[in-house]
C-alpha cells in the first residue's frame, strides 16, 4: 500500500468575498497548492472537490468538472457533497485512490460561496444538513440543534456558559496573526457573555460565521515524491470515517458524538498510534460545544471533562494538546465545502514549520484533523506525520 504524501496546500483568506465564485477561490487555492508542491497540473489524474450549498448559493450543480477547469486539471473529477464534512471526504477519497495503486497525484479540497446569500437563506441553506421531515419543518436550525446538545451535556456532565466562552476566547487567540483567518481578533469572556442571543445557550461568539473560501491539496504517491525529488515531509498515514442518525431524536444520546469516536479509532488504527501520540489538532468547532464533543470523542479527554479544558489552559496554544492553532471554524472561518481541505492545508503547514504558529508546536511529529458534517452524522478523521 502506497504511503500518501502531501505535496502542496493552498488556501484562500476565509471571509466575506460575494463577488467571487466558489469555482475562482477552487482554482486560486488550486493553484497555490500546486505551486507549494512542484507538481504540474497535467500531472493530475483525479480531482475529488468538496461543495455543499451550490445549488443554493450560485444555482450549480456538477461541480465535479468546473472545479477541475478552474484549476487547470483535465482528469476525471468528482464532486463531493456531505454537508460541512465534503472536502474532509474529498481528502479521504484522495488518500484512498493513491494506496489502491489508481493514481500517483491526486488534487483534493473544496470551496464554498456564502455570504451572497442574506442571514435567512444561508441558515436555511445549511438547515438542509439536517433531517427534512423530522427537524427542519418542525422549525429546527444548527444553533438549535446544537444548542439541544450543549444544553443536555450541562444536564448530565455539568458546565456553563462560561466554560464554552472560554473555547471562542481560545480560538480567538489562536488566529491573531494568522493572515488567513476571517477574525484576526481577540475576545474576551466578558464579550462573548454580553453578546447577543442566538439560541440559549449561544451567544453570537459562541457560533462560527458565515463564510467565503477555498482549500486544495495536492496529494501524491511516495513513490512519485521519490522519482520526482518532491520536498513532500508530510504523510497522511490514517484515515477514517463513520456516520450516525442523521436526526438528533434518533439517537441513544445527544451529549457525545458517536460518528467522531469511531472515525478516530479507524484513523488511529491505520496509523499505528493512540490518541497520547497526538500532538496538535485541528477539530470541527462549528459551535463552541461542538469542540468539547469533539475533543472527548477523540478520546484526548474522557467524558465530562471536556467542557473545562479551555478554561484550564489544556487546549491552548501552550497547552498539553494544542487545538485549533489556526482559529478553527470559530475564528478562520467556515466555508462549508473548504473547511476540510483547510484543516489539511493548516496542519501541513503546522507540521512543516511554516506556520504562523509553528514554533509553539515546533516539536510536534503528529497531527489529527476532525471534520463533521451536521450533527456529527458524517465525520472524517485524518492522521498527518512528519516522515524522512
Amino acid at each position: 500500500m502506497s504511503q500518501v504524501r502531501v505535496a502542496g496546500v493552498g488556501m484562500t483568506p476565509f471571509g466575506k468575498s460575494p463577488e467571487r465564485t466558489a469555482r475562482e477561490m477552487f482554482g486560486d487555492a488550486a493553484d497555490e497548492a500546486f505551486g507549494d508542491a512542484g507538481v504540474d497540473p497535467d500531472d493530475v489524474e483525479e480531482v475529488f472537490y468538496g461543495n455543499f450549498m451550490g445549488e443554493f448559493a450560485e444555482q450549480q450543480g456538477h461541480q465535479g468538472p468546473l472545479a477541475a477547469s478552474a484549476a487547470g486539471v483535465r482528469a476525471p473529477a468528482t464532486r463531493i457533497e456531505s454537508a460541512c464534512a465534503s472536502s474532509g471526504v474529498a481528502v479521504r477519497m484522495g488518500v484512498e485512490k493513491i494506496r489502491s495503486g489508481a493514481a500517483d497525484v491526486v488534487l483534493v479540497g473544496g470551496a464554498e460561496r456564502m455570504t451572497n446569500l442574506s442571514t435567512a437563506d444561508g441558515t436555511a441553506a445549511l438547515a438542509a444538513a439536517a433531517d427534512a421531515l423530522y427537524e427542519i419543518n418542525a422549525g429546527v436550525t444548527f444553533p438549535g440543534a446544537y444548542s439541544l446538545m450543549a444544553n443536555r451535556y450541562f444536564e448530565e456532565y455539568g458546565g456553563d456558559r462560561e466554560d464554552l466562552a472560554h473555547v471562542a476566547v481560545k480560538n480567538h487567540d489562536h488566529a491573531v496573526d494568522n493572515e488567513l483567518a476571517q477574525f484576526q481578533m481577540e475576545i474576551t469572556v466578558e464579550k462573548v457573555l454580553d453578546a447577543v442571543q442566538v439560541c440559549s445557550p449561544f451567544g453570537l461568539f459562541d457560533c462560527s460565521p458565515m463564510s467565503d473560501g477555498g482549500s486544495a491539496a495536492v496529494l501524491v504517491s511516495e513513490a512519485f515524491a521519490e522519482e520526482h525529488g518532491l520536498d513532500a515531509s508530510v504523510a497522511i498515514t490514517g484515515t477514517g470515517q463513520a456516520s450516525d442518525s442523521l436526526a438528533l431524536h434518533d439517537r441513544e444520546s445527544i451529549t457525545g458524538t458517536p460518528a467522531a469516536a469511531e472515525a478516530a479509532q479507524m484513523a488511529y488504527d491505520d496509523a499505528g498510534i493512540t490518541p497520547d501520540d497526538v500532538d496538535v489538532a485541528e477539530v470541527h468547532d462549528c459551535f463552541t460545544i461542538a469542540e468539547v464533543l469533539a475533543i472527548e470523542s477523540l478520546g484526548f479527554f474522557e467524558k465530562g471533562e471536556g467542557i473545562t479544558a479551555a478554561r484550564e489552559g489544556k487546549t491552548a496554544i501552550d497547552g498539553e494538546l494544542p487545538v485549533n492553532l489556526s482559529g478553527g471554524l470559530k475564528a478562520k472561518g467556515h466555508p462549508v465545502g473548504a473547511t476540510g481541505g483547510a484543516q489539511i492545508s493548516e496542519m501541513t503547514k503546522l507540521l512543516r514549520g511554516d506556520h504562523v504558529n509553528s514554533d509553539a508546536v515546533s516539536d510536534a511529529t503528529v497531527g489529527l484533523t476532525h471534520n463533521a458534517g451536521g450533527t456529527v452524522a458524517s465525520c472524517v478523521v485524518n492522521v498527518l506525520e512528519v516522515v524522512e
